[in-house]
């Protein structure tokens, strides 16, 4: 059963390098702290004060918190993991020195856009759907 402490990671379960990145976020979730689900299934959404919106789930990780009344994206997401994964709490500090947050956000982007070519593909399956206009 899930713990209702949990933060709700949602990602790209059709990408290799999301997988690959999920599989070290277990790993390092030694409190049990974080649960993972798919983005591509709207049923298995997690509740929450914010809209969540399907291409932007696409687009870089989400992180809705235990309560429901936040969700983090991208860099914002992982600062905040690192405060509840205890290997990590060492580079937490580190990531809200000024400028810090802005390039890591960039980087961030810049790995989420290029995520298929970083990790072979499986299957043929290595490509975002396309944007609704």
């Amino acid at each position: 059963m899930k713990n209702p402490e949990c933060a709700h990671i949602l990602y790209d379960a059709l990408c290799p390098f999301c997988l690959k990145s999920v599989a070290v976020l277990k790993h390092l979730d030694w409190l049990g702290r974080l649960h993972y689900l798919d983005a591509r299934d709207p049923a298995n959404l997690p509740a929450s004060d914010v809209p969540l919106d399907s291409d932007r789930l696409l687009e870089e990780m989400h992180l809705v918190t235990p309560d429901g009344k936040h969700v983090y994206h991208g860099f914002a997401a992982f600062r905040w993991l690192t405060w509840r994964l205890p290997l990590l709490w060492p580079i937490a500090p580190f990531l809200y020195i000024p400028g810090v947050p802005a390039l890591g956000q960039k980087a961030y982007l810049c790995v989420a856009r290029n995520r298929y070519s970083l990790v072979p593909c499986q299957g043929g399956v290595c490509m975002l759907p396309p944007r609704k206009q």
